[in-house]
C-alpha cells in the first residue's frame, strides 16, 4: 500500500472531469494517492485517500444529508460531512475493492449512501415532444434488400439455429461440420451455429421471451437462410416457433429457411441436416450487395463492462450516432431495463406521447417486481468490474447508461423483449441487464448492426450481427487495440465529439457495407437468450419459496447387495484418488470469458503433441454465470460448481480465466480456493481485459500450460472401493433396469465407493430401484447441496433445483464424480465435456436406430446387467471405449440458476 504523496499542485482538469460544472463531485481520470494536491476553488487542497481512475472524489463541501451531483443528478446522500478533496465511496464499493484484493490507502468507513432520486409522471401536465429533426438526404451503404417487411441486411449468413437447448450441441456440431465451407463463395459471410440454454423447461416464464427471440431470428434480415433444429418433444419446439411465427404475422415466407427435428439417429440427422445447408449455398450466394438508403440501418445501443466515463465518453458517442441514424429515418435501440432504474428524469424528458412514458414506467416496475419476487433488487445489478472503474451503484450507472440516448432525441417507443420495430425511430426495450441476453432481445427486434461501449473492455460479440466496440478511455482501448474498434477515449483527451460523431457514422457505413469489425476478425461470438426465472410475478410479488432444511452431509443407509460384483480398472494416481485420465481444464470464471476458454482448448489440442504436455486433452467449460452478484441463488449455485471442477480429481491442472469485469472473478476465485485449503501455486490464471486481449490471453494460457511440471502420473488401479458414480434418469426406468443400477450402487457402497444419485428425475419413482436400496419408510432425501462434494463415502443424494438433464449432470461432475450413468430411455441427452457420461436404456426403449447413438443397450437375461454396466465402466476407464455424445462433440455444459436465480 503506498503512503501519502507530496507533489506539485494538479490542476482540477488535468487529473479529473466534471460531466457537468455544477456537480460537487468529480471523476479521476487516473489513479490519485492520498496527499497529492488538487487546485478547488483556488486553493490546494490535499486527497484524503487513494482515489482510483474513474472514481470520485468532492470539489465543494457536502453537509451531512446532502446530495452527491454527477451530470447534475443526485446518486448519493451524505452521512456526514465530506469536505473538498474526500474520496467518496459508499459500503457495497468498499467491500467491493477488498475483495478485489486492490492495493490502496482505502477509508475504513462509506461517507454516502446509496440514492436513487422518486420520479413521477402527472399525465395533466406531461407534452409530447416534437419529432427527433430529419436529415435528408441520408447516405446510402451496400447491403442485401430483403423485402419491405424484413429490411435490409448488414451480412449475409447461414443460420443454423438450435430451437431450444437440446439441439445446441447439434447445431455447432454441424456449424464445426461445415466450417470454412463459405469461404468459396464471394456473398455468403459465414454458416454460424445460434446456440441457447433455453426451451426446454416446461411452463417457462420466459415462454413468450423465447419465441419472439427465435422468430426475430428466422426472419432476421442479415439472414440469408436459416436451418431451425429441434428434438420435438420440447416445450419451445419447431411446431410451436412456425404457429407463432405465421399467428404474430413475421414474414417466415420471405426467408429461406427449412425445419428439422432430430431424427433416431444424431450421424443421419446431421447429415440430412448438411444436405439442406449445402443446397442453399448458391441460392444464398446469388443474393448481393446493392446501395441501400441508411434510412434502413437500425442500431442496438449497448454496454457492457462499464465504468465512470462510459457516460461522458463512449455512451454518449454512440447517442451522437443513434441520433444521426434516427435522423436518416433509421432505427435505435436501448435497452437493458434495470441499467435505467433512476434516470426517469433524462430518458422521458422527450418523449413522443403519453402512452410511451407509461409504457416506460409500466416495463420499468414490473422489472423491479421481478426482482423483489426472487429477495434482490436492481441494485444488484453493477458488477465488480463496474465499481472497481467507479460506478458505485445502480444510480450513477443508470445516468451513464442513459448517455445512449442524446439529449436532443425523443423516445418513440416502449416494447418487450425481442418486440420488432416496424417504424422508424428510438426505441426502448425491456430486457435484463446482462449484455448477451439483452443483445439477443435487440437482434430479435430487427437490429442489423451493434454499438457496444465498453470501459473495462469486453470482448463479446453476436453470431450473425457486427458489432463495433467503443472504448471509454485511451489507456484501456491501446492495452486491447486488437479486439476494439473505436477510442473514445480521444474525447478525454481533446477530440471534439462532433469529430468522433462523424467517424463513427463513416465507420458505421463501411461495417455496413462489408467491412469486418474487430470481433468478427477474432472470430469468436456466442448466444444467450433472457435465462428463465422460477418464481412468478403476481400482483407485483412472488410465490413464497418453499424453505427446506439444508443437507447435513450424511451418506443414506442402504442395504446390502444382494449378491457381490467386482470391479477393477486402469488408473492415475492423484492426491485425490485413482482417476481415469488427467486433463488440462481452462475454466472460465463467468459468462464473458466462456468463448475465449473454448478458443484456447481448441487451440491447445490442436497444438498437442507440439507442447508435449502430459494432459490426455484440454478441455473448457462455457457457462452463462458469474456476471452479476444479485441474482438471487445464482452466486450460491455458480461459485461451489466452478471450485467443483477447478478441484476434480480429473483435472492434471486447472487454469482460471477471468473476463475481467465480473464478480466471479480471479481474485474471488483464489480467495474460495485459500479457504479450502488448496495451493494456489497449481492454479493458472488468465484475464481477457487485464492481459491486454484475448489473443494475449490465449498466449499466456497456452505458456502456462507448456510450463507446467504436472509430470507422468504413476499407474494405478481402482475398484469398487475407489469409484465415484453418479446416477440418474431422465425417462421412466422399467424394473428391472432399476434392478441392475440399485445393485451396483449397492455394490459401490458396500465395497466403501461413493455413490452420487440425483434429486430430480424418474429414479425415485422406479420400484425396482429403491426397493433393493431402502427399507419400507426410508425417504430418499438430499444429503448434499448441488454441485457440492460429499466429504464422506457412501449413497447420496444431490438438491436438484432443476429438472433439465445438463444441468443436473452438470451438478453432478461439479461434486466429483468419475463417470455419471444416466438412463435416457430412447431420447438421448448431451453429454459432458469433462465428464464421461454414459446413456444407458433397454432393448425395448429403445428403437433400433437410437442404439448407435447411445453407450449401453441392456439386452439379454437382466440378471447379467450389471456385469455389463460395470463391463463398460471398466472400458471407459481402460481408454478402450469413449462415450457416444463425447466422441461426436454433441455435449453441453450449463449451471442451473436454482429456484431464486434471475438475470438482473
Amino acid at each position: 500500500m503506498k503512503g501519502p504523496v507530496m507533489s506539485s499542485v494538479h490542476s482540477l482538469e488535468s487529473i479529473a472531469r466534471l460531466p457537468m460544472p455544477t456537480d460537487n463531485t468529480a471523476i479521476a481520470i487516473r489513479r490519485l494517492e492520498a496527499g497529492e494536491e488538487v487546485m478547488i476553488d483556488d486553493r490546494a487542497v490535499p486527497l484524503s485517500h487513494t482515489v482510483l481512475e474513474g472514481h470520485r472524489f468532492a470539489v465543494r463541501r457536502i453537509e451531512a444529508g446532502e446530495l452527491l451531483l454527477s451530470w447534475q443528478l443526485p446518486f448519493g446522500s451524505a452521512l456526514r460531512r465530506i469536505e473538498p478533496g474526500e474520496y467518496v465511496c459508499n459500503e457495497r464499493t468498499l467491500y467491493s475493492l477488498r475483495n478485489r484484493s486492490v492495493q490502496a490507502n482505502l477509508p475504513g468507513s462509506a461517507n454516502f449512501s446509496d440514492y436513487r432520486s422518486p420520479y413521477t409522471l402527472d399525465p395533466a401536465t406531461f407534452i409530447p415532444a416534437p419529432p427527433t429533426p430529419q436529415l435528408a438526404p441520408p447516405p446510402a451503404f451496400a447491403g442485401f434488400w430483403r423485402s419491405p417487411a424484413r429490411g435490409a441486411g448488414t451480412r449475409n449468413y447461414i443460420v443454423l439455429l438450435g430451437t431450444s437447448s437440446i439441439t445446441g450441441g447439434f447445431v455447432r456440431v454441424l456449424a464445426e461440420r461445415l466450417k470454412g465451407t463459405a469461404s468459396a463463395y464471394a456473398n455468403i459471410d459465414g454458416i454460424v451455429a445460434a446456440a441457447h440454454t433455453e426451451g426446454s423447461v416446461p411452463n417457462a416464464n420466459n415462454h413468450l421471451h423465447v419465441l419472439r427471440a427465435l422468430a426475430g431470428f428466422m426472419v432476421h434480415p442479415n439472414v440469408g437462410a436459416i436451418l431451425a433444429v429441434d428434438a420435438g418433444w420440447e416445450p419451445v419446439n419447431n411446431a410451436a416457433l412456425r404457429a407463432f411465427l405465421i399467428e404474430q404475422g413475421y414474414p417466415l415466407h420471405e426467408t429461406l429457411h427449412a425445419f428439422l427435428s432430430l431424427g433416431p439417429s444424431f450421424e443421419e440427422t446431421l447429415a440430412q441436416a448438411e444436405r439442406i445447408v449445402r443446397g442453399w449455398l448458391e441460392p444464398v450466394n446469388a443474393m448481393q450487395r446493392t446501395s441501400i438508403s441508411a434510412a434502413h440501418l437500425k442500431v442496438a445501443l449497448q454496454c457492457g463492462g462499464s465504468d465512470a466515463f462510459s457516460g461522458v465518453s463512449a455512451n454518449p458517442l454512440v447517442g451522437w450516432a443513434a441520433h444521426r441514424i434516427v435522423g436518416y429515418g433509421g432505427c435505435a435501440n436501448i435497452a437493458e431495463t434495470p441499467e435505467l432504474i433512476g434516470a426517469e428524469t433524462y430518458m422521458l424528458a422527450k418523449v413522443r406521447n403519453l402512452e410511451t412514458a407509461q409504457r416506460y414506467l409500466a416495463i420499468r416496475d414490473r422489472f423491479i417486481a421481478y426482482a423483489a419476487a426472487h429477495g434482490t433488487s436492481a441494485e444488484g445489478n453493477p458488477s465488480d468490474g463496474n465499481k472497481l472503474r467507479g460506478l458505485y451503484n445502480i444510480t450513477l450507472k443508470s445516468i451513464g447508461a442513459a448517455m445512449k440516448k442524446h439529449p436532443d432525441t425523443r423516445l418513440d417507443y416502449a416494447i418487450d423483449y425481442g418486440e420488432r420495430m416496424l417504424t422508424p425511430g428510438f426505441y426502448f426495450m425491456d430486457s435484463p441487464g446482462l449484455d448477451l441476453e439483452s443483445i439477443a432481445g435487440q437482434v430479435a427486434a430487427g437490429c442489423n448492426l451493434i454499438y457496444f461501449t465498453t470501459g473495462n473492455g469486453s470482448v463479446t460479440n453476436f453470431p450473425f450481427v457486427p458489432t463495433i466496440k467503443v472504448v471509454t478511455t485511451t489507456p484501456r482501448f491501446n492495452l486491447l487495440s486488437r479486439d476494439m474498434d473505436v477510442n473514445a477515449g480521444a474525447y478525454l483527451d481533446g477530440t471534439p465529439m462532433d469529430v468522433l460523431g462523424e467517424a463513427l457514422i463513416d465507420l458505421t457505413l463501411r461495417v455496413a457495407s462489408g467491412e469486418r469489425t474487430a470481433g468478427e476478425r477474432a472470430g469468436h461470438a456466442q448466444v444467450q437468450l433472457w435465462r428463465n426465472w422460477r418464481q412468478r410475478i403476481e400482483n407485483g410479488s412472488g410465490r413464497e419459496q418453499t424453505k427446506q432444511a439444508p443437507p447435513d452431509g450424511s451418506p443414506l443407509p442402504v442395504k446390502a447387495p444382494e449378491r457381490r460384483l467386482t470391479l477393477h480398472y486402469p488408473a492415475l494416481e492423484t492426491p485425490d484418488g485413482p482417476a481415469f485420465e488427467q486433463v488440462g481444464l481452462i475454466l472460465p470464471t463467468s459468462l464473458c470469458a466462456a468463448q475465449p476458454a473454448q478458443l484456447a482448448a481448441h487451440r491447445l489440442n490442436r497444438r498437442h503433441a507440439a507442447i508435449g504436455s502430459s494432459f490426455s486433452r484440454f478441455v473448457a467449460l462455457p457457462h452463462t454465470e458469474g456476471c452479476s452478484d444479485a441474482t438471487g441463488e445464482a452466486i450460491t449455485m455458480s461459485a461451489p460448481t466452478l471450485l467443483g471442477y477447478a478441484t476434480h480429481r480429473m483435472v492434471g491442472r486447472c487454469l482460471l480465466l477471468e473476463h475481467g469485469c465480473e464478480v466471479v472473478h480471479n481474485d474471488f476465485m483464489r480467495r474460495k480456493l485459500s479457504e479450502l485449503g488448496y495451493d494456489l501455486n497449481r492454479f493458472g490464471w488468465a484475464s481477457v481485459q487485464l492481459d491486454g486481449g484475448i489473443a494475449a490471453a490465449l498466449d499466456k494460457i497456452e505458456a502456462w500450460f507448456a510450463a507446467c511440471t504436472n509430470g507422468d502420473p504413476r499407474p494405478t488401479q481402482g475398484s469398487l472401493a475407489t469409484l465415484r458414480l453418479g446416477l440418474m434418469a431422465t425417462a421412466p426406468l422399467p424394473s428391472e433396469a432399476g434392478q441392475a443400477l440399485a445393485l451396483v450402487a449397492a455394490n459401490v457402497v458396500a465395497a466403501g465407493g461413493l455413490v452420487l444419485a440425483a434429486e430430480s428425475g424418474y429414479l425415485w419413482q422406479c420400484a425396482g430401484f429403491v426397493e433393493p436400496l431402502f427399507a419400507p419408510g426410508d425417504a430418499a432425501r438430499p444429503t448434499v447441496a448441488y454441485a457440492h462434494r460429499p466429504q464422506r463415502p457412501g449413497f447420496h443424494v444431490m438438491a436438484t433445483p432443476t429438472d433439465h438433464p445438463v444441468e443436473i449432470i452438470t451438478g453432478l461432475g461439479a461434486s466429483g464424480v468419475d463417470v455419471v450413468l444416466a438412463y435416457v430411455g430412447g431420447h438421448p441427452t448431451p453429454g459432458h465435456p469433462l465428464v464421461p457420461v454414459l446413456e444407458l436404456t433397454t432393448a425395448l426403449d429403445c428403437p433400433p436406430e437410437t442404439a448407435s447413438d447411445l453407450d449401453l443397450v441392456l439386452a439379454g437375461d437382466p440378471s447379467g446387467w450389471p456385469e455389463q454396466v460395470l463391463g463398460q465402466i471398466e472400458a471407459l476407464a481402460a481408454h478402450r471405449y469413449i462415450p457416444r455424445h463425447m466422441r461426436m462433440g454433441n455435449i453441453d455444459f450449463q449451471i442451473t440458476r436454482g429456484l431464486m436465480g434471475i438475470s438482473l
